[in-house]
C-alpha cells in the first residue's frame, strides 16, 4: 500500500488460537477496492486463517430511520454474494430494538485472531475507534480506505483547497493504484453464524418495519442502495455526463453530476475506483476530466483533512479567526423574515427555490451541490442566530440526507459560514462571509426548470 493507511489502535498481540481474522465494515461497506479488507485478507493469509466480514446495523444510531436503514439493507444481498464467491465469511447483524443486546462485535471478536476496521474521522466510527480498541484482547487495526491520498499523509489542518492541492498532486500518481484482487488462502466454512440476519430483496421492507426507528422518514423516492446500484450509477455518469460535467455541473436541471455521493458516503464505492474509471474513460474518449477530479479528490479530501484535525464539527468554533470575528460582530443584526426549524423542515418559506431544495432533500435524500450552497446561506439569513442556523443545517442533513453525517457534509455546511473561503464585502448578518441571492441563482441557473422538476418529482 502506498503511504501509511494502517494504524494499530491498541498494543494487543494476535490471539494464537483465533479462528479467523475479523473485518468490521463500519463505513466502507464493500468488497471491491477496499484497502481495509485487503489488509485483513493479507493478515489472514499470513496466519493461515479465513476472513470473516462483519457488518452491523443498529436501531440506536442518531436519527435512525427508514430511509437510512433501507439504503443500507439494500446493499447486503450483493455484499453477501460477492464475499461468498471469494470464500470470505459474512455476518450481517440487525439490532432491531433498544432492548436487544449490543454486543455482536465483542462476541465475534472473542473468536478472532485480530480485528480490522475502517479509519473514518466522523460519526459513530470515530467514536468506536476511540472506545473499542482497549476492550478487545486482540490487535485492532484501523485503515483509511476512504481517501485516495491517505489522511495520515497530512500532519495538520489545511487552510483551504489552494494549500492542500499541491500536496495532493505531489503524491497523487503514487496513490492512484488499484487495490489488488483479493485472494484468500483458506476459505471460511461452516453454517451461518447465529448472529446473522438473512436479508433478501423481498424481506427488506419487513425488516425495516420491525426495527425500533423513526418510521416517518420514508425511503428515497429515487436512490437505491448497494454495490450494483453504485456501479450502474458510475456507468451512467461515464457514458452520459462526464463529457457534460465541466459545462453543466452547476446547472441542476441539466442532471450532469455523478450522483455518487450517497454511495461514497456509505462505502458502496470508493473514490479511488471512481477516479481510476474516470481517468481511463476520459483518456479513451479524449475527454478532459479535470474539474470532476478536482471535486472528487482535492475538495473531498480537504473535507476529510478538516474532519480529522478539527476538534469540533458542529460548532462555529471550527471556523477560521476572520469568520468567527465577522459573525460575532453581526450576531445581533436584525433578521426578517425569521423561520422556525419546523418551517425550514417542511419547506414552508416564502422562497420557491429554497422550498424546492428542501423538498429535494425530503424526497430524494440529497440536494444538488450548487443549490445546497444557496440552501445553507438562506438558513443563515432567516434564522434567529448563526448558532441556530448551524444546528438546523446539521439536523436536516443528519435526518434526511443519504450523503449526510460525512466529512463533506460538515465541511460544506461550515463553508456557508466561511470555512475554506475568503472575506467578501461586508453586509448585515453575514459580515464578510459570502452572500448568495435568488437573482444570482436566476442569472447562473435555470431556477424555474429545477422547481418544476422537483415539484413534479422527476429530478433524477
Amino acid at each position: 500500500m502506498p503511504f501509511d493507511r494502517v494504524r494499530q489502535l491498541n498494543s494487543a498481540e494476535a490471539r494464537k488460537n483465533g479462528l479467523f481474522v475479523l473485518y468490521w465494515a463500519q463505513m466502507n461497506r464493500r468488497v471491491e477496492s477496499n484497502h481495509a479488507l485487503a489488509f485483513a485478507v493479507n493478515l489472514a493469509n499470513e496466519l493461515n486463517l479465513p476472513v470473516l466480514f462483519y457488518e452491523g446495523l443498529t436501531c440506536s444510531y442518531p436519527h435512525a430511520n427508514d430511509r437510512l436503514h433501507r439504503f443500507l439493507l439494500e446493499g447486503v444481498p450483493g455484499t453477501e454474494r460477492r464475499l461468498r464467491a471469494l470464500g470470505i465469511g459474512y455476518v450481517f447483524h440487525l439490532r432491531r430494538r433498544q432492548s436487544d443486546p449490543n454486543d455482536a462485535l465483542y462476541r465475534l471478536a472473542a473468536d478472532a485472531a485480530a480485528l480490522v476496521t475502517d479509519d473514518y474521522p466522523v460519526f459513530v466510527a470515530r467514536d468506536h475507534n476511540r472506545r473499542v480498541p482497549e476492550k478487545v484482547a486482540i490487535p485492532y487495526y484501523a485503515l483509511d480506505s476512504s481517501c485516495i491520498v491517505p489522511m495520515s499523509h497530512f500532519t495538520k489542518q489545511e487552510y483551504a483547497a489552494y494549500t492542500i492541492r499541491p500536496k495532493i498532486h505531489k503524491v497523487l500518481e503514487a496513490c492512484l493504484q488499484p487495490v489488488a484482487p483479493l485472494q484468500v488462502k483458506r476459505c471460511f466454512t461452516g453454517s451461518p453464524h447465529q448472529l446473522h440476519t438473512e436479508v433478501t430483496a423481498r424481506n427488506i421492507a419487513l425488516l425495516v418495519s420491525s426495527c425500533e426507528i423513526d418510521h416517518s422518514v420514508a425511503a428515497s423516492t429515487e436512490i437505491r442502495g448497494g454495490r450494483d446500484e453504485a456501479e450502474s450509477c458510475l456507468r451512467h455518469f461515464l457514458e452520459h455526463n462526464l463529457r457534460r460535467y465541466a459545462k453543466f455541473s452547476r446547472e441542476p436541471s441539466a442532471r450532469a453530476t455523478s450522483g455518487l455521493s450517497s454511495y461514497l458516503h456509505f462505502g458502496h464505492m470508493s473514490s479511488l475506483e471512481v477516479a481510476l474509471a474516470v481517468r481511463e474513460y476520459a483518456d479513451e474518449h479524449k475527454l478532459i476530466a479535470d474539474e470532476f477530479l478536482e471535486e472528487l479528490i482535492v475538495r473531498r479530501e480537504l473535507a476529510f483533512n478538516f474532519a480529522r484535525f478539527s476538534p469540533s464539527l458542529d460548532s462555529l468554533d471550527a471556523l477560521p479567526d476572520w469568520a468567527r470575528a465577522t459573525l460575532a460582530k453581526h450576531a445581533r443584526d436584525r433578521r426578517d423574515p425569521v423561520y422556525t426549524r419546523d418551517q425550514f423542515e417542511n419547506a414552508a418559506t416564502h422562497d420557491a427555490l429554497w422550498n424546492a431544495t428542501q423538498t429535494e432533500l425530503l424526497t430524494r435524500g440529497v440536494i444538488h451541490g450548487y443549490y445546497r450552497m444557496y440552501w445553507g446561506k438562506k438558513i443563515i439569513e432567516w434564522s434567529p442566530t448563526h448558532e441556530d442556523a448551524l444546528a438546523t443545517m446539521i439536523y436536516l442533513h443528519d435526518r434526511y440526507a443519504l450523503d449526510g453525517r460525512d466529512p463533506n457534509t460538515y465541511t460544506n455546511i461550515l463553508w456557508c459560514f466561511g470555512l475554506h473561503d475568503r472575506p467578501w464585502s461586508e453586509r448585515p448578518i453575514f459580515g464578510m462571509t459570502r452572500y448568495m441571492t435568488l437573482d444570482g441563482m436566476r442569472r447562473k441557473t435555470d431556477v424555474d426548470a429545477y422547481i418544476r422538476e422537483v415539484t413534479q418529482g422527476r429530478l433524477l
